[in-house]
């Protein structure tokens, strides 16, 4: 669009006249959303599953349920532990505890062993060969929402604890002397997971919000200006919170709790870049106009287009997630779009009527003034002399980064380039995990329990694989698997009474079964089931084997999430690559800049990789943050190339290039500088969160950002152009109605 469409709609949206209207709709439709439409945090759904019904963990499980309803449930694990050894008053209290729990169940509650009922020689059976612990399953109905397993489990607590006199549950260590409890298992697992994202919206709004307001009177030193963003993303919110809500409502899409704490952190930090590139070309001009509604549609004019073509990048980019089989993956694309083409709208709609109405006093007290403004408030005051004033003009940082670039862009593009190669390659070390328990923190009861299981049993204990055949010689299975070096025991054959010739035989595995190790051990297994059907008779045995559990389930994700990997990464590349090729109407740059926000992307796993490993301990990190991270980093670095390009290409109109290129890079600096250093610290509040998979995806993506805007944006870039001289347009020739971030 030519900038005489962004010319009108400036006059449009902040004309002396429009410009209340504008607020007075944004005002209005975030009203009648909101007392209308529930919000998106009440409409979230945490036990949305995350696979397809095709995959093979969900089929075996469809099989599992038939044959054996009684299986059909959710398992906890009540892990009690002494560090002395159970003791004979021990023992008594748990089987006090379970006779309690068998009599009063919780809600959801569907079965517990009778312990009670045996004799203290039968509890060994419970326990591990050191006699320091004791394992109670408790069964829950399967399906039960998180929210209804998250307060069943507080009450089990409540209950337990009032049954023996003391609270086993309580504390955060379990070697201090005494019994200790707690619940772990896939039940376990879910509720504390429930538990930690349930406060963390709020946790989150409020740091972001404090962390923005901050750096915002930081980098402008008004209070009003500051504000004025966070205006705009509130304004926003209220929009988006319940369109996204009628949508979850309605059933046309799903959030859960981690797409709500991403957007959140995404919204203010896109957000508040869309409004300080307004803002900073309203700056500018403000130093050149007088009337500030001028200045306005002049920044408008200038601003409007790239903030529409960013916010359009970022939103085809992540609404290429919903091609994602992954149902966590699947889940992120409507919700963080829409946040944006909100955020987007708002910032060519709602912040230009914003500074309409406020005017200079935006600045407060560093007011933007012209020359003549300032003599003639230096004479006003009678003053002798004219003070020293600002004059808009870039600082002297931005002008040595625009000189030594022009200058010497084979030294520049040499040492980034290296650098960044350096940091790049340890990604290549970066191991993954999909352990949901993996994800939770050292102190999490359900982790504690499970380190309990691990150390004195068998790791596979805590998610045992079920292998279900339905013909043949079920024993001979049994046989086979149980002699796999991956595997510790397999249970003797159970056979359905419901579904004759369905036998189940559960296989406990040496590995911790959310482990790499564990998933390599799913195909040996069925390898071994359908080897033995075959010695048995069975035609096709490998339709006639099935694998569930929790280990079956995470390679199934696993495999899935490098099948979206495959599908997504392209397709982000191709919709950028189109959108780009739209604005700027040339291939050669669309190429570099490409090349080198993915340089960034691999520069930001390795150096990513080495802050969580080396400096925050963790061992590996979860399988699909690399996706997240390429979708996110891809979209919001195009976001800075292209505000920087489009100056250097209208300032070409009427410079040679390395001028153009100095210009672009001086008059860019500061305000890109100041988005990234917002941007970056939004997914790092991330970081403050006890969700280890946030956590992970926040000193990535931050990490990504800052690369982006210290390395790839001011030096790279830039470098990369000068080089190619006249081959940068190629094959457009001077890009005249390109419009520009600042112009």
């Amino acid at each position: 669009m030519k900038r005489s469409f962004f010319a009108a709609w400036g006059r449009i949206v902040a004309g002396p006249k429009t410009r209340w209207v504008t607020l007075a709709l944004w005002v209005v439709v975030a009203a009648v959303l909101s007392a209308l439409a529930p919000s998106v945090n009440k409409e979230e759904n945490n036990a949305a599953a995350n696979l397809p019904s095709s995959s093979p963990s969900v089929v075996a499980t469809r099989h599992l349920n038939q044959a054996f309803p009684d299986a059909n449930a959710t398992s906890a694990l009540l892990v009690w532990y002494d560090q002395s050894g159970l003791s004979a008053t021990d023992l008594s209290d748990i089987q006090h505890a379970a006779k309690v729990l068998d009599e009063h169940p919780v809600a959801g509650q569907r079965s517990i062993p009778p312990v009670y009922n045996l004799p203290p020689a039968a509890l060994k059976g419970f326990e591990s060969k050191d006699g320091t612990t004791f394992v109670l399953p408790v069964s829950f109905q399967s399906g039960v929402s998180a929210d209804t397993l998250q307060g069943s489990l507080a009450t089990l607590e409540q209950r337990v604890s009032s049954a023996i006199g003391q609270d086993p549950f309580q504390g955060t260590s379990v070697t201090a002397p005494g019994l200790h409890a707690r619940v772990t298992g896939p039940a376990g697992i879910m509720a504390d997971a429930q538990g930690l994202f349930k406060h963390a919206d709020f946790a989150l709004l409020g740091a972001t919000t404090l962390l923005v307001l901050v750096l915002l009177i930081l980098i402008y030193r008004s209070p009003i200006l500051a504000f004025l963003p966070l205006v705009a993303v509130g304004f926003a919110y209220g929009v988006i919170s319940p369109v996204l809500g009628l949508l979850a409502k309605a059933g046309v899409i799903t959030v859960d709790a981690q797409a709500v704490s991403i957007m959140t952190v995404l919204l203010f930090g896109a957000g508040t870049d869309y409004c300080l590139f307004l803002v900073a070309r309203y700056r500018e001009r403000l130093y050149a106009v007088e009337n500030h509604l001028t200045a306005l549609r002049d920044a408008v004019s200038g601003a409007a287009g790239a903030v529409a073509m960013s916010g359009l990048t970022v939103v085809l980019s992540l609404i290429t997630l919903l091609v994602a089989k992954v149902g966590s993956e699947h889940r992120f694309a409507v919700p963080f779009s829409v946040a944006i083409l909100v955020m987007a709208l708002a910032g060519v709609t709602l912040v230009p009527a914003l500074l309409a109405i406020l005017g200079r006093a935006s600045f407060f007290p560093f007011v933007p003034r012209t020359k003549d403004m300032r003599r003639a408030r230096e004479a006003q005051r009678g003053s002798e002399r004219s003070r020293r004033g600002s004059d808009g003009q870039p600082g002297r940082f931005s002008r040595a980064i625009g000189q030594a670039v022009s200058r010497r862009p084979w030294a520049v593009l040499s040492v980034s380039v290296v650098v960044l190669a350096i940091l790049a390659v340890f990604a290549a070390q970066i191991r993954t995990t999909y352990s949901l328990l993996g994800a939770l923190p050292a102190d999490t009861p359900s982790r504690q329990g499970y380190e309990l299981l691990a150390e004195h049993f068998p790791k596979g204990a805590l998610a045992p694989v079920e292998v279900v055949v339905d013909q043949g010689d079920a024993a001979a299975v049994q046989t086979r698997v149980a002699q796999l070096p991956e595997v510790a025991s397999a249970a003797a054959p159970v056979h359905s009474q419901d579904v004759p010739g369905v036998s189940q035989i559960q296989v406990t595995l040496k590995a911790d079964p959310y482990s790499n190790e564990a998933l390599s051990a799913i195909a040996p297994i069925r390898q071994a089931a359908e080897q033995a059907l075959a010695q048995s008779g069975v035609q096709s045995p490998g339709q006639h084997v099935w694998i569930a559990g929790e280990t079956a389930t995470q390679l199934d994700t696993q495999q899935l999430t490098a099948r979206d990997t495959r599908a997504v990464i392209p397709l982000v590349i191709a919709i950028i690559a189109v959108l780009l090729l739209v604005y700027l109407r040339s291939v050669v740059a669309m190429v570099y800049l490409i090349a080198t926000v993915l340089l960034s992307y691999f520069s930001a796993l390795g150096t990513g990789w080495l802050v969580l490993h080396d400096l925050m301990g963790f061992t590996e990190i979860q399988g699909a943050i690399p996706l997240y991270a390429f979708v996110f980093l891809v979209a919001l670095g195009e976001d800075y190339n292209i505000f920087m390009v489009s100056r250097i290409w209208q300032a070409r109109r009427h410079m040679g290039l390395r001028d153009a290129v100095r210009e672009g890079v001086t008059r860019t600096s500061g305000v890109i500088t100041s988005a990234g250093l917002i941007l970056a610290g939004t997914f790092a509040v991330l970081t403050s969160l006890p969700i280890q998979v946030l956590v992970q995806f926040g000193v990535i993506t931050a990490i990504g950002v800052l690369l982006d805007t210290f390395v790839v944006r001011p030096f790279v870039v830039p470098a990369i152009t000068v080089l190619l001289g006249r081959a940068a347009f190629w094959p457009g020739k001077v890009p005249e109605a390109v419009p520009t971030a600042a112009e």
